[in-house]
């Protein structure tokens, strides 16, 4: 165990912040939300790591029950709710073409994500970026929170492009309703 995961071990972001429990993006939990490479509650694979972690920040494999009529896009949300700091770390932020229906395993992937997928700002930078917690810190739970939402989160409205916009700032100014969402979390510990 390492000296500063021994120190930091109580400290923890937790629920309170995350995209799920914001006032805005509250809606029927009626999409169950799946991967083919672990089961909710469970350990994450190290492919899905990332790098310096010794994975391939491999993005897993996420798929999901048909959104309501209506769903014009998805927001896919993914973070750490263990960090050692005040709010969750996001760590992947995207838009999903609703008809997708699933994303491959490496979807995410920063320089070439999958058609219909629109990669946004995260807390580290853009696409996905794998679990890396602090050694010894103990178990990390990783949230990945799927919105069917009944308009664009791009709208033109605002005046910086979605794309521009850091995930603390974006995630509390989505006005479209949220006709469905799911949710799926996925441990991981070094």
């Amino acid at each position: 165990m390492s000296l500063l995961g021994r120190l930091l071990i109580n400290r923890r972001a937790g629920e309170t912040h995350t995209a799920w429990n914001l006032p805005n993006l509250q809606g029927p939990e009626v999409l169950t939300l799946a991967s083919r490479q672990f089961g909710d509650g469970e350990a994450m694979p190290l492919a899905h790591a990332e790098k310096y972690a010794g994975g391939d920040n491999l993005s897993p494999h996420l798929s999901w029950t048909p959104p309501p009529a209506g769903t014009e896009q998805l927001l896919l949300v993914v973070e750490d709710i263990d960090v050692p700091v005040g709010k969750p770390a996001v760590h992947c932020l995207a838009l999903v073409d609703p008809a997708s229906g699933h994303l491959e395993a490496g979807a995410l992937d920063a320089r070439e994500p999958a058609p219909g997928v629109r990669l946004l700002k995260s807390t580290i930078g853009r696409g996905y970026h794998g679990p890396a917690p602090v050694k010894g810190h103990g178990p990390h739970h990783y949230t990945f929170q799927l919105f069917a939402l009944a308009a664009s989160v791009d709208n033109g409205s605002g005046s910086t492009p979605v794309d521009r916009v850091r995930p603390r700032t974006l995630l509390p100014a989505v006005i479209a309703p949220v006709l469905a969402r799911g949710r799926l979390t996925g441990v991981y510990e070094r």
